[in-house]
């Protein structure tokens, strides 16, 4: 009985859909997280009669024929590319990235990596690096005696100082874009890789070719809407109720089959 084995994988679907969903509701409040969605396709159809094959006893074509499909697999796990709403903090060195864009980092590894969560740190040495110490790129250091930073909109890094009336200019941060961005890799952390489904990471400077701005004393909020997640929780939850009560029924059928004398 093919309904057996068809309600296990609409069952495995379901608890793939819940797993994608207590994921976002446990992201809700990490800065710059973008929503996941479950998504997922028909799995291969059993041709019992071929449609538009000739019919043995009249020889007429047959319209739509007999396909038996065998249940749903999972498709992909993409991410809802959207923009988080952006939150006052205040902090000289928080960050929020207003558009497209994303900031680069470099890993220990001393592979590129790139993120939107714009909360920025510095190190005993002055140099700009994300909550988890890695460095910003292009590298930037902040001098000691620096009494404030002022960051522009489009990217460049000013120093105030005591002694001094005119700021310096300690360089310019610049954004990432690339062609497909679901198609990044997400490594925790908030940080992503590049990889051959989002092509060739795009370099350029806030609001040229498509990019955004920066926003100092922001951040940005996670895109996660709970009442959209509850409610797909609940669908998600009676899904596999009926895919169980379809096993439960197929069981019983079952049953009865070896039970006729």
């Amino acid at each position: 009985m093919r309904a057996l084995s068809i309600a296990a994988t609409g069952m495995s679907a379901q608890q793939m859909r819940v797993e994608v969903i207590s994921n976002n509701l446990a992201n809700m409040d990490t800065t710059g997280y973008n929503a996941r969605r479950a998504e997922f396709a028909d799995l291969h159809y059993q041709q019992v009669t071929r449609a538009g094959s000739i019919a043995a006893a009249t020889g007429a074509v047959v319209p739509a024929g007999v396909q038996l499909g065998l249940g749903v697999r999972s498709a992909a796990v993409s991410m809802e590319v959207a923009q988080g709403s952006l939150e006052q903090t205040g902090g000289d060195l928080d960050l929020a990235i207003e558009g497209r864009g994303y900031i680069e980092v470099t890993l220990p590894s001393g592979v590129a990596a790139y993120t939107r969560d714009g909360a920025l740190k510095r190190t005993g040495e002055g140099q700009l690096v994300t909550s988890d110490g890695h460095p910003v790129v292009p590298d930037i250091t902040i001098p000691d005696d620096t009494r404030s930073i002022s960051i522009s909109p489009d990217g460049e890094i000013y120093a105030y100082f005591i002694d001094r009336v005119e700021p310096e200019q300690l360089g310019q941060l610049s954004l990432v874009n690339f062609a497909n961005e679901k198609g990044l890799e997400a490594l925790g952390s908030n940080l992503y890789a590049e990889t051959g489904a989002s092509g060739a990471p795009l370099v350029g400077f806030p609001g040229e070719d498509g990019l955004g701005f920066f926003r100092q004393g922001y951040l940005e909020d996670s895109s996660v809407d709970a009442v959209r997640e509850i409610t797909d929780l609940i669908e998600a939850q009676r899904g596999y109720e009926m895919n169980a009560k379809v096993i439960t029924a197929a069981d019983q059928m079952l049953g009865a089959t070896t039970q006729i004398r």
